[in-house]
């Protein structure tokens, strides 16, 4: 029982922040399993461990309160004995008593005993299961950031095989990259062009606009139609 008490008080004080870390310098989730693995079969045991002292704390109970009842009987009897003066029957009576007190005693201090261990493994499978709920708390947000890591680092492989795959045809892609650059040049001088004539057509109409309003007042102040 203490070997599994102390494998047990093991588990509870372990450290799971130094478990999270070095499952995420492993880059992976072993150890945060195996921990789980050994918690949940620890628990096993400790409940199985539980419910036979439990078991044994109730016998023990039962056993002290028959030999305690005895014992008290015996007592009454005893002064019943004296009370009618039979010495011998009530020294017979006596020294059952005291077999019988001692063994009520025995059986109290067992009880006392295996009641005490009994709260101690209860108390124990209570911080293991408390244990055992944060672990698989943590052990679902580090999949989680696992999982993160896993697809930044795919992406980042990606973008390495197409920075290998340009490397690999920098010369044809300078071609290329250089075609098009003299396609948008060709294509900007074009509207630069367009965009002169269009300049210099709006200056013919302004101008021919203002001329003619020029002849019309001319014309206006002369009387003409």
């Amino acid at each position: 029982m203490a070997s599994l008490l102390d494998k047990v008080a093991t588990l509870i004080k372990a450290n799971l922040h130094y478990l999270v870390d070095q499952a995420l310098k492993q880059n992976s989730l072993a150890v945060i399993d195996q921990y789980i693995r050994e918690v949940e079969d620890n628990l096993e045991k400790l409940e199985d461990a539980a419910a036979t002292v439990g078991g044994q704390v109730k016998t023990l109970k039962r056993k002290f309160d028959e030999f305690q009842a005895k014992a008290e009987e015996l007592d009454h009897n005893i002064d019943i004995l004296l009370q009618e003066g039979r010495e011998e029957l009530a020294v017979a009576a006596q020294s059952k008593l005291n077999s019988t007190q001692r063994l009520a005693d025995n059986y109290q201090e067992q009880h006392e005993r295996q009641k005490a261990e009994y709260e101690k493994l209860l108390d124990a499978k209570l911080k293991l299961e408390a244990k055992l709920t944060t672990i698989k708390q943590e052990r679902e947000e580090l999949q989680a950031l696992l999982d993160l890591a896993r697809a930044k680092e795919l992406t980042a492989k990606a973008i390495s095989s197409l920075d290998d795959l340009v490397g690999a045809g920098d010369d044809d892609i300078g071609r290329i990259a250089e075609s098009i650059r003299t396609r948008l040049d060709k294509a900007a001088a074009r509207g630069e062009m367009a965009a002169t004539r269009l300049d210099a057509q709006m200056d013919e109409v302004l101008e021919r606009t203002t001329l003619d309003a020029q002849l019309a007042e001319r014309k206006k102040r002369l009387g003409i139609e």
